[in-house]
């Protein structure tokens, strides 16, 4: 129903991750109370990623594959699908499964929780 706007929303998210913006569009586009639960366990309040996303590398190069939606009611739904992203100087790339869950608020998309899961290696 709304698999290529999250999407799309998704691929910018990841494009900003590449280009250093990260902080700005996940401030834009989180909600108020929005989670980031990292692979590692950390989890981050939008305040918290907005600055840790400041310091964070660019990512290189990324790829979504296997996107499925789950729509939970007209104004939400979990966007699934698995991540692999590489940096610079690494030698194996990142690998999770990533789930989004978005609400529909203020007229647009937002990520209320955003969720990595590594993939052992």
């Amino acid at each position: 129903m709304f698999l290529n706007d999250l999407l799309t929303l998704e691929h910018e998210g990841w494009h900003s991750l590449c280009t250093g913006n990260g902080g700005s569009f996940y401030g834009r586009t989180m909600t108020r109370d929005g989670i980031m639960i990292l692979s590692h366990g950390q989890a981050l309040g939008r305040d918290e990623v907005i600055a840790s996303l400041a310091a964070a590398p660019p990512w290189e190069s990324y790829e979504i594959t296997g996107a499925k939606l789950t729509t939970l009611t007209s104004t939400s739904a979990i966007l699934t699908y698995t991540g692999s992203a590489q940096r610079t100087g690494d030698t194996v790339p990142f690998r999770a499964l990533m789930s989004t869950v978005y609400v529909h608020e203020d007229g647009r998309w937002r990520i209320a929780l955003y969720q990595q899961t590594p993939i052992p290696g």
